[in-house]
C-alpha cells in the first residue's frame, strides 16, 4: 500500500484508476460549482485554539449517533453509484465501516442492493430512501430496509428537481449511463477497475431493478427514474412516509431554520444539513456556515448532523465544536474506496480519525464529548448578518 498521510492522496489514486465519469460523478457539483467549492473551502476560515501544558493521554473519540454506540461522530453518506467506484463497492464501504465502528448509510441509488449489503455484514447498516411518488415502491423499501434489520431510515428531502451537473451531462451519466465515444475510450484504459467488474453480477440499480414497477432491466430505468421523484413533494407527504417506518428516523437534505423546525415537527429523531454535497442549489449556503442558525432554531428538539465538505478531522472537529453531534463523510470515502477498495475506506477512516484525534488534544480536549466552541475562532459574521 502507498504511504497515504490524508484523504487527497486517496483521491488521487483514485482519479487514476477509476473512469472519468465516474470519479466525476463523485467529484464535482452542479452550475457554477460555487458551493461544491465553498462547502470544503468555508471550513478553513475557521480556526483551532491550541492549549498547551494539559493532560493528553486516555484521550477518547467514542460518543453515540441517534442513540448508537460509535468509535467517533462519524457516519458514511449515502453515495449512489458506489459499486461503480469499485465492484461490490458498496459491500466493501459497509464492511469497512463495520470493522472501524460508524454508520453506513445506504444509497436507494446504490449498485448492491439492501439484501445484498445485509448478507455481507453482520450489524445493522442505515437505509437512504428517497421521496418517490410510487407508494407501493416506498412501502416495500421501507419494508425491505426492515427485513434487513436496518437500523435507521435517512429520508433525503433535497431532490425532488436534479440539480443541472454539467460535467455528469458531458459524461452521459445517467441511469442508466449513456456510454459516449469519449468515455467508452476512457474505460479502455482502466483495465485493473475493468476486470474487477467483470468478476462481479452487481452492475446495475440493485434496490430498484426488479423490485420497481415496470422496471425489469436496465433498459427501463431511464423512464421510471424520470417519472417517480416526487416535484410536489410537502411535510405532510413526509409524514406519510414517517407512518411507513416506525424505527429511528433522519432527515437530510435541511440548510435552512425554518425546514429544520419542520422536521421537528414531523418526528425525526435527526437531521443532517446538507446541500447535497453542492450537486442542487448552487450559490447555496455551504453546510458550515447553514449550521449554526439552525442550531439557534431547533435547540434541544432534535439531534442535527453536517454533511458536505468534510475532507479531514479537523474538519470534523470544527463541526462538533460548532454543535453538531456528527458529521457525514461521502466524497472523503468515495476516494478511498475507488483507490483501493475496502482496504481504501479504511484508511480514509483512519486519516480522518487520526486527524480528529490529535488536534482535539492539541486544543486541550481528551474526550470528544467535552469539546465546544470555545476551541475555535470563528469569523465575524460568518454564519449571518445577511443584507
Amino acid at each position: 500500500m502507498p504511504t497515504i498521510t490524508n484523504i487527497d492522496d486517496l483521491k488521487q489514486i483514485h482519479r487514476r484508476r477509476v473512469p472519468k465519469m465516474f470519479y466525476d460523478y463523485c467529484e464535482s457539483g452542479s452550475w457554477t460549482e460555487q458551493t461544491f467549492r465553498e462547502n470544503t473551502s468555508d471550513f478553513q476560515q475557521i480556526y483551532l485554539k491550541q492549549r498547551v501544558a494539559i493532560d493528553m493521554a486516555n484521550r477518547s473519540t467514542a460518543t453515540q449517533l441517534i442513540g448508537q454506540d460509535v468509535a467517533m461522530p462519524v457516519a458514511l453518506a449515502p453515495v449512489g453509484l458506489t459499486g461503480m467506484q469499485n465492484a461490490d463497492g458498496e459491500i466493501k464501504a459497509a464492511r469497512a465501516a463495520e470493522r472501524f465502528g460508524v454508520p453506513y448509510c445506504l444509497s436507494t441509488m446504490s449498485i448492491c442492493s439492501i439484501e445484498d449489503v445485509a448478507s455481507h455484514t453482520s450489524k445493522p447498516f442505515w437505509m437512504q430512501v428517497y421521496t418517490l411518488k410510487d407508494d407501493d415502491f416506498m412501502r416495500n423499501l421501507f419494508d425491505r430496509a426492515r427485513d434487513a434489520k436496518c437500523a435507521a431510515a435517512v429520508i433525503t428531502v433535497d431532490l425532488q428537481l436534479l440539480g443541472q451537473r454539467h460535467k455528469d451531462l458531458k459524461n452521459g451519466l445517467s441511469a442508466p449511463p449513456k456510454f459516449t465515444v469519449k468515455s467508452v475510450a476512457n474505460l479502455a484504459t482502466k483495465v485493473p477497475w475493468g476486470l474487477e467488474m467483470l468478476q462481479t453480477k452487481r452492475r446495475f440499480f440493485g434496490n430498484i431493478v426488479g423490485h420497481a414497477k415496470g422496471v425489469e432491466d436496465p433498459s427501463s430505468l431511464a423512464t421510471w427514474t424520470a417519472q417517480s421523484f416526487d416535484q410536489s413533494l410537502d411535510w405532510d407527504r413526509i409524514r406519510e412516509f414517517r407512518k411507513m417506518w416506525d424505527g429511528p428516523l433522519i432527515i437530510k437534505g435541511i440548510i435552512d431554520p425554518r425546514d429544520a423546525l419542520e422536521a421537528c415537527n414531523v418526528g425525526a429523531d435527526a437531521i443532517v444539513v446538507s446541500n447535497h454535497g453542492g450537486r442542487q442549489l448552487d450559490g447555496a449556503l455551504s453546510s458550515i456556515r447553514a449550521l449554526e442558525p439552525i442550531l439557534d432554531a431547533v435547540g434541544d428538539k432534535i439531534e442535527v448532523h453536517i454533511d458536505s465538505g468534510i475532507r479531514s478531522g479537523q474538519d470534523v472537529l470544527k463541526a462538533v465544536a460548532m454543535g453538531a453531534k456528527g458529521a457525514w463523510i461521502g466524497r472523503a470515502y468515495v476516494y478511498g474506496l475507488g483507490a483501493m477498495g475496502e482496504a481504501g475506506v479504511t484508511k480514509a477512516l483512519e486519516v480522518i480519525h487520526k486527524e480528529l484525534d490529535m488536534s482535539m488534544a492539541l486544543c486541550g480536549h481528551t474526550d470528544v464529548n467535552t469539546v465546544d466552541r470555545d476551541i475555535l475562532m470563528v469569523p465575524k459574521g460568518f454564519s449571518g448578518e445577511w443584507g
